[in-house]
């Protein structure tokens, strides 16, 4: 019997599984070669590998129907604002004394520095204390309560705290008969929502208040209610990611706005007119009590791997899951990818902080980056930089957005959905474009960034969701 020959073909294609270094190796010697990014699921960790396997397997198909409503609910929600009232009007139970605060719970001594002083300008503008130091004393000794915005339905931005005086947006989600609310924007400067404690911070909340609350409530009346993501479809479209950069959203504000701010007149509406033109950041809590109506009706779907929480106060960094009220935190990140003011940097800054992170479980702030010329500059100046943080989101996330497209990307919707089984299984968390404050000096902002959400929070709240569908 002629034992069979064996020849070696002329040309050899490869395909590379792991490290792109044997891919580059080939590619070199002019080898055509597919190279295909793997990693080990959960990075190997034993416990998340099993919990993925039956999340991806005998739990799949529940899981993945109860994604498919989150992602409705948040996409085709049409968040309105009807109006506005205050923090003690929509909570009722609130103590008299309590303040709300962004992030998880926690405590005033553990709060860092921008936090607490926020947390002092609104005991003041409430009338409690008559001065940052007095209120200080309040605070620490446990005169005055402290509470989640998030637990009430209410979303505030960088170090906010409210008092049950303080004006809210109140955003109708009429389709899930939900409602998100968020303060006013307090805008630029000497302001407590950057961490400032001052007379003119404490100004500002009560010009809110008396002044700006009553005069859009007047505004509202004889506008009706404004689609509020109507609005930010169209400003995604113009460079925003309505979340670091909300300009052209606030200037479709103002064009919507403007015939009944005219006709209302008087020197409220005259100083309203001048706050409104000098604040660039009027919509970005416009945006957040909308992303706020939506997740609050998404969360009633039980069994969902979807994050429908995503906040940080600055000390932690909190998730929630649909279906349930289990806070899942880890230390709040630095925030990376920075442009500073001259003479800041990275030693002079706090931790990531505010609820707005909202946003980016709604498909805007890093899901709307790759078109955004301001996300670029935080980046390097590169656009390309800038599509990654979209892409980044991308691969965590369960859909894509119907109603905000990227042009850069042939008008592709946002990524939208962020899967706690996709964060875990690739190790990659959702990225968020946020503001950067002062770490001790109570000066206000010190830049802009790109903040990146530790694993180990989603971690804890893969693995508790894998408990609650296998018990």
């Amino acid at each position: 019997m002629t034992e069979p020959q064996l020849t070696l073909p002329d040309r050899v294609g490869v395909v590379n599984v792991g490290l792109s270094l044997f891919a580059d190796a080939i590619r070199e010697q002019g080898a055509p070669v597919i190279s295909v990014d793997w990693r080990v699921p959960a990075g190997g960790q034993p416990d998340a590998v099993a919990a993925l396997g039956r999340l991806y397997g005998v739990h799949a198909e529940r899981i993945e129907a109860a994604n498919a409503e989150v992602l409705r609910r948040l996409d085709g929600g049409t968040p309105q604002l009807t109006g506005v009232t205050t923090v003690a009007a929509a909570i009722p139970g609130l103590g008299a004394r309590t303040l709300l605060h962004c992030g998880p719970a926690i405590g005033y001594a553990d709060a860092p520095d921008p936090l607490q002083r926020s947390m002092r300008a609104a005991a003041v503008a409430e009338g409690w204390a008559d001065s940052p130091e007095q209120a200080d004393g309040l605070l620490a000794a446990d005169e005055i309560g402290l509470a989640p915005a998030n637990e009430h339905a209410v979303v505030v931005p960088m170090a906010t705290a409210l008092g049950p005086g303080a004006p809210l947006y109140v955003v109708e989600n009429q389709a899930g008969g939900t409602t998100g609310y968020a303060p006013i924007s307090q805008g630029p400067g000497e302001v407590a929502w950057f961490g400032v404690a001052s007379e003119a911070s404490v100004a500002r909340l009560v010009f809110l208040r008396d002044v700006a609350a009553p005069v859009i409530g007047r505004i509202l009346d004889r506008s009706g209610p404004l689609d509020v993501l109507s609005l930010a479809a169209q400003a995604v479209a113009m460079g925003d990611d309505v979340h670091v950069r909300t300009q052209a959203a606030t200037n479709l504000l103002i064009r919507t706005w403007l015939p009944h701010l005219t006709e209302l007149g008087g020197p409220d509406g005259v100083a309203f007119a001048r706050f409104l033109s000098a604040n660039h950041l009027f919509f970005l809590t416009l945006a957040m009590a909308a992303a706020r109506s939506l997740t609050e009706w998404a969360a009633q779907v039980a069994d969902a791997s979807i994050v429908t929480t995503m906040a940080r106060n600055g000390t932690t960094f909190g998730i929630r899951l649909p279906g349930s009220d289990r806070w899942f935190t880890a230390d709040a990140p630095e925030v990376g990818h920075a442009l500073y003011y001259p003479g800041q940097g990275a030693e002079t800054s706090a931790r990531d902080i505010g609820d707005s992170a909202v946003l980016e479980l709604s498909g805007l702030g890093a899901a709307a980056a790759a078109g955004s010329p301001a996300v670029a500059q935080l980046l390097g100046g590169d656009l390309r930089e800038a599509a990654g943080l979209t892409a980044r989101l991308a691969a965590i996330c369960a859909g894509r957005s119907s109603r905000f497209k990227i042009p850069a990307l042939d008008n592709a919707g946002t990524p939208l959905g962020v899967d706690v089984r996709k964060v875990v299984e690739l190790g990659i968390t959702p990225a968020v474009t946020t503001g950067i404050l002062h770490l001790s000096a109570g000066t206000g902002q010190v830049g802009a960034g790109v903040a990146e959400a530790p694993l180990s929070c989603f971690a804890a709240a893969l693995a508790d969701l894998d408990h609650r569908l296998s018990a």
